[in-house]
């Protein structure tokens, strides 16, 4: 079985334990459920840079990342050197991460919170508003475009905006037929877990042909950030969209010496 498959797998046993512990009535109860949330679409919008930034502890690809960080010192660090927002795993057992991770950080932050889970249900959703989160995260390859659709349809009813990971053109061609804020490129293929930069690029020429792919020009963060990590976006093609548009490189922490120290582009984003 293929990782993402037992992903999905265990996810399923999951959802089905923890909604008969805490139901939805009980979900809709919670503090943050009224809270309206921040907008990652705005804040990406508004920023020269458009990063967002992301924690995890561990993962199936990597292993252990940032098993010894504390969670609240590193977002914080993020948020100081310009991140328009962070993306958190909750994911147990692959990535270590809980719904914690989100309370522990939402007050003490002003940026946006995209909860990052394998959203194969209605409940997570409901869920994500019930902790805090700003916005969730759906991938293309894993739901069918009816499920999209309705769960999409119910972020938005929420006040949760959407961020929807593609990994080919032929998801992208589909997205006009959702209520989606933010597109993801996955460059990560899912069967090797190998990551190429390339997978983007070819989506953008592909759709965007009135663009530059030769013009690149390297985002600007605010605050502490390391020479390896300017190096690193300068091998990444920046796209001049229209203004209402822009491009976001999320971010992989793999250390703990400072937030934007030894750092992986593994997917681009765009707003509409």
């Amino acid at each position: 079985m293929k990782i993402l498959d037992k992903i999905i797998h265990d996810k399923k046993i999951e959802i089905k334990t923890l909604s008969d512990i805490v139901p939805v009535s009980d979900l809709e109860k919670q503090k943050d459920f009224t809270k309206k949330c921040k907008s990652l679409k705005e804040s990406i919008k508004k920023s020269k840079s458009g990063i967002i930034c992301e924690f995890k502890r561990k993962s199936p690809s990597n292993g252990n990342i940032n098993y010894t960080s504390n969670i609240s010192d590193v977002i914080k660090g993020y948020e100081k050197a310009g991140a328009v927002g962070v993306s958190i795993l909750t994911n147990k057992k692959y990535f270590d991460g809980s719904i914690s991770d989100i309370n522990d950080v939402k007050t003490s932050i002003e940026i946006p919170i995209l909860r990052k889970e394998f959203v194969i249900s209605e409940y997570q959703i409901i869920e994500a508003k019930s902790i805090g989160s700003d916005s969730i995260l759906l991938i293309a390859s894993i739901l069918s475009k009816e499920q999209i659709k309705n769960y999409s349809s119910l972020a938005k009813s929420l006040g949760l905006e959407v961020l929807l990971e593609i990994h080919s053109i032929d998801e992208l061609n589909e997205v006009s037929k959702y209520d989606i804020d933010i597109i993801g490129v996955n460059n990560r293929n899912l069967d090797t877990l190998e990551i190429d930069i390339k997978n983007s690029i070819e989506i953008f020429k592909e759709n965007f042909p009135e663009t530059s792919a030769n013009k690149v020009s390297v985002p600007q963060v605010r605050g502490p950030i390391s020479s390896e990590l300017g190096n690193t976006l300068k091998l990444i093609k920046w796209f001049p969209f229209t203004s209402t548009t822009g491009i976001v490189y999320r971010l992989k922490k793999h250390g703990s010496v400072s937030p934007f120290d030894h750092v992986e582009v593994s997917h681009t984003q765009i707003t509409f």
